[in-house]
């Protein structure tokens, strides 16, 4: 893979709109250890939204609110509560990358303007994706504050818990769609389909998907596209569909060192995870071969392992961080392994199944 058409770099943010950023913010520096790093708001004479940066690392999440009681992000939040509006890229050259996205087909959102104040300025563009879902298209040489332009520093540490970076990020979309936004990605950014799964590997006796995962020629930037597949009961992707109303970011995967301190850590705060059930770990050892860790040591953590040809990683999701059942994490640690987990997908949607049970929705 050497096609790069919108000279992209790296996933510069993720941003999401929310109800309340300010306690979002919150949420994520004490259940994830990020720090909080600039701010945009009523303090920088913003007067129509609120905006907190958290950084842990590489990985740069934004959390928007709305400061009045109308506009695109009350729609937003009204049509699909809390999710991710923008995954950010930064790029080369944000008009060149813009100009070649909309002759490759895509809708544009933002054409390229500039942003400036006294650190400097930047150029910045957005497409739109699947569902209400943008990426921005950012670019700049010798930028020095804290952000972007009309951010000020706002330093609140968070007690890290070893994410390094985003290691992908999971698209849903409508029964039908997935070839559709799988060539998009093609046409419009470059990728290539990177590996394919259908509802033969990813099933249980009750519901199923199917995936495509598209990649950036850096194995860097990794976007699954899933689709629900026939079933007996509702999958997944349904509940997800139903709730976020749309297509939209399913989970964004958050890439560890050391998974077993990560998890850890994020368990004593609080958070929540998919329950396994104990009879997983029984066939673990056959299954996955022999691995640095002990089988004890991930199955009293509740950690998902499974190998490839090149190697095995280590894997565990949580429950959706807010009241709709839509967006979650992933928390995943590689030794080699450059897959997404296949052998563990039947143990995963029957804890995901569980959990729909107890909301009503299976």
């Amino acid at each position: 893979m050497t096609n790069n058409p919108l000279g992209l770099k790296e996933i510069h943010h993720v941003e999401f709109w929310v109800g309340n950023a300010k306690q979002a913010s919150f949420f994520y520096r004490n259940a994830f250890g990020f720090s909080e790093k600039a701010f945009r708001g009523l303090k920088t004479d913003e007067r129509n939204y609120s905006s907190h940066v958290l950084a842990q690392n590489k990985a740069i999440f934004v959390f928007t609110s709305p400061l009045d009681s109308s506009g695109p992000i009350n729609t937003h939040l009204d049509l699909h509560g809390d999710g991710v509006k923008d995954i950010a890229f930064r790029v080369e050259d944000a008009d060149h990358a813009y100009h070649h996205a909309i002759t490759q087909g895509a809708a544009g959102e933002v054409e390229p303007y500039d942003m400036e104040d006294e650190h400097g300025s930047i150029r910045r563009a957005a497409i739109r994706t699947y569902g209400d879902t943008i990426h921005s298209l950012i670019s700049y040489s010798d930028y020095s504050g804290p952000f972007l332009p009309g951010y000020q520093s706002q330093v609140i540490p968070g007690d890290e818990c070893g994410i390094q970076r985003v290691d992908h990020i999971v698209g849903n979309v409508e029964l039908g769609k997935m070839d559709h936004w799988a060539d998009w990605y093609s046409n419009v950014m470059g990728f290539e389909r990177y590996i394919s799964f259908d509802d033969k590997d990813i099933s249980t006796e009750y519901s199923a998907l199917m995936s495509i995962v598209m990649s950036d020629n850096s194995y860097n930037i990794k976007f699954p596209i899933n689709e629900p597949a026939e079933g007996k009961r509702k999958s997944q992707i349904d509940e997800y569909l139903e709730y976020y109303n749309g297509p939209g970011v399913q989970h964004l995967a958050l890439l560890t060192d050391d998974i077993l301190e990560t998890v850890r850590s994020l368990r004593e705060r609080g958070v929540e995870f998919l329950h396994v059930p104990e009879s997983y770990y029984q066939n673990l050892p056959g299954r996955i071969g022999e691995i640095d860790e002990t089988i004890n040591a991930i199955a009293d953590l509740g950690i998902l392992a499974d190998r490839d040809e090149d190697g095995y990683l280590l894997q565990l999701f949580t429950k959706p961080v807010q009241d709709r059942p839509t967006v979650f994490f992933e928390l995943i640690q590689r030794k080699g392994s450059r897959g997404f987990g296949k052998g563990n997908f039947k143990a995963l949607f029957e804890a995901i199944e569980h959990e729909q049970n107890l909301r009503g929705n299976l």
